[in-house]
């Protein structure tokens, strides 16, 4: 990085932490740090919800993913647009009517306060893990671009979120979020406006996506019902609907957005504004990864997109082994790229007949490429330093420190920081909330000034920071970071979703059964998901219809017996 980039980079994240503190200054009660003073605008909901969603992950992972696998991911989130119509009809003006601090404050309206402690520590319990990823996201980034080690990054990036979110509370994060998501799109539109520049002359949009679908990156839906494929229509549309109602719906790093709105409509609003712009945003970034890929097809790519698994590698007893691969790896790229620019400049003269030998010896040789990158994938394991071979988080990084002009540079680096900056501080502010109204206040000091809940909130938004960095020193790449924080999700939520279904729709049901439904489900969907029997898009739909129905036999059965007693 240029001076120039470092300049954009600390100025961008300076700018935010002093605006969060500045504007939000001087909360004197809860009502102000954690509900945010309940005068929210729409388009302010709408974009600190988006903001809160669209961590750092979102702009480090999904690029990789859709490097990789293509385009397919986007079917996640064809379920969202279908859930923020439900949570406008029901969640939001049950949730406005009672005037709840936390979504877990009705449950115990509902049921009682075992049930309502329960579902708040389910909640701590997934988005503490989270939390952690979205600090350790970034922390990637910049080892990658300082050669810092990562826990000296994850505490820095954890304090500067600290700052603010303590100093402000729900205000802070709201009012910061508008600018992160003006930083995020500005910076992305401009990363795939450079992707398309630096393809060859005679490469036009067109050809780029023929290109990439030729590598089969343009394959958006999937209409099996294969359990082996995690990413399909229906997975989308009833996985996805589920966990978008759990997470926009029960979870209070989503709710608490919403709620600070100044009226029922103005959260609607919010949410609908979401749910309009949600699929696109995913669907612009997903396609940034494609042309990514594109660009790689006329460019020459590393073997293995982390610069600390090739250094380690090389520095190894494979490191011979691992420079033949290297080579190898290379003239299949040169291959790759003659064919693709050949075919680019003359697709339009070319028969159906050639055009069907390029898009065969293009398979080919991809198929070829994947097989080195498998073998360079073994050698890394196999060398001493623990350094990781999954290089999906690295792809998006490597394009952007490899090939974009200065300044630009630092203007993405800021992308990356800002939303895992948004995204961090809605989960501390939330966790920190459910921690205050739903354990502490209702369990161990009920009758406290309001004064001492604002120092506790706090005290516990700086103890859930310490805990996220804790985490986030401790974390390692999975598959893919995007998918481990929605891995992470999707094992609670269905539970907590069910909770709220059974306590919005089936009055006859009571706190006992919920509350011992909610214990079983939860240690069966554990077992599901260790035993790999599905999906975990799918481990949402399991959840909920778990919990509803031993709920269901629960009750029915307390209510023979005590029919059997009275009759006794």
């Amino acid at each position: 990085m240029q001076l120039i980039d470092w300049i954009i980079l600390v100025g961008t994240i300076t700018f935010i932490v002093w605006y969060g503190v500045y504007k939000t200054r001087g909360s004197k009660n809860v009502h102000d740090f954690i509900g945010g003073g309940k005068n929210a605008k729409w388009w302010t909901i709408g974009l600190s919800v988006m903001a809160t969603q669209a961590s750092a992950i979102t702009f480090l992972s999904t690029p990789g993913q859709a490097f990789h696998d293509g385009m397919g991911f986007v079917q996640f989130y064809f379920g969202l647009p279908i859930a923020m119509v439900i949570i406008c009809m029901v969640f939001i003006p049950i949730y406005h009517r009672l005037k709840v601090y936390t979504a877990y404050e009705y449950l115990e309206t509902r049921f009682d306060r075992k049930t309502r402690t329960l579902t708040s520590l389910l909640f701590l319990i997934q988005r503490g893990l989270a939390a952690g990823i979205t600090i350790f996201a970034p922390a990637i980034i910049l080892s990658a671009v300082l050669g810092w080690h990562l826990t000296t990054l994850t505490v820095i990036i954890g304090v500067l979120v600290i700052i603010y979110t303590v100093s402000g509370g729900t205000k802070a994060v709201s009012v910061t979020q508008k600018q992160q998501m003006a930083v995020i799109l500005t910076g992305m539109i401009l990363a795939f406006v450079m992707i398309l520049h630096f393809l060859p002359e005679s490469v036009s949009f067109t050809n780029a996506l023929e290109i990439a679908g030729t590598g089969g990156k343009m394959d958006i839906l999937d209409y099996s019902f294969d359990f082996e494929n995690r990413y399909t229509l229906w997975s989308g549309l009833i996985g996805g609907s589920f966990l978008a109602l759990s997470y926009f719906g029960t979870d209070q790093s989503q709710v608490q957005r919403y709620l600070t709105g100044g009226s029922v409509r103005e959260s609607q609003l919010g949410m609908i504004f979401n749910g309009l712009l949600k699929v696109p945003l995913q669907f612009f970034i997903l396609l940034v990864g494609v042309m990514v890929f594109v660009f790689y097809q006329f460019h020459t790519a590393p073997l293995n997109f982390n610069p600390a698994a090739t250094q380690t590698v090389l520095n190894s007893q494979y490191a011979n082994q691992y420079e033949d691969l290297m080579v190898e790896h290379e003239n299949t790229q040169e291959q790759k790229q003659r064919i693709s620019l050949n075919y680019a400049e003359n697709k339009e003269t070319m028969s159906d007949q050639e055009i069907a030998s390029f898009q065969k010896e293009f398979k080919s040789l991809s198929e070829k490429e994947e097989m080195l990158k498998e073998d360079a994938r073994t050698f890394i394991d196999a060398a001493e330093g623990g350094a990781e071979s999954n290089d999906k988080d690295y792809v998006f990084i490597h394009f952007i420190l490899n090939n974009l002009p200065k300044g630009v540079v630092g203007l993405l680096i800021a992308v990356i920081l800002s939303a895992a900056m948004s995204s961090t501080a809605s989960e501390l502010n939330a966790l920190a909330s459910t921690t205050t109204i739903d354990i502490y206040r209702r369990n161990i000091r009920k009758d406290e000034s309001e004064e001492h809940y604002l120092e506790a909130s706090k005290w516990f938004t700086l103890m859930w920071g310490v805990i996220a960095i804790a985490f986030a020193s401790l974390a390692d790449l999975f598959d893919n970071l995007i998918q481990l924080v929605n891995i992470i999700g999707s094992i609670f939520y269905g539970n907590v979703l069910g909770i709220f279904l059974l306590a919005f729709f089936m009055k006859k049901i009571k706190s006992n059964a919920v509350f011992i439904a909610a214990i079983i489900t939860q240690a069966l969907v554990i077992l599901v998901f260790n035993l790999n029997l599905m999906p975990y898009l799918w481990l949402n739909v399991l959840g909920c219809i778990l919990v509803i129905s031993i709920s269901w036999i629960i009750q029915i059965s307390n209510n023979a017996k005590n029919k059997t007693e009275t009759t006794v």
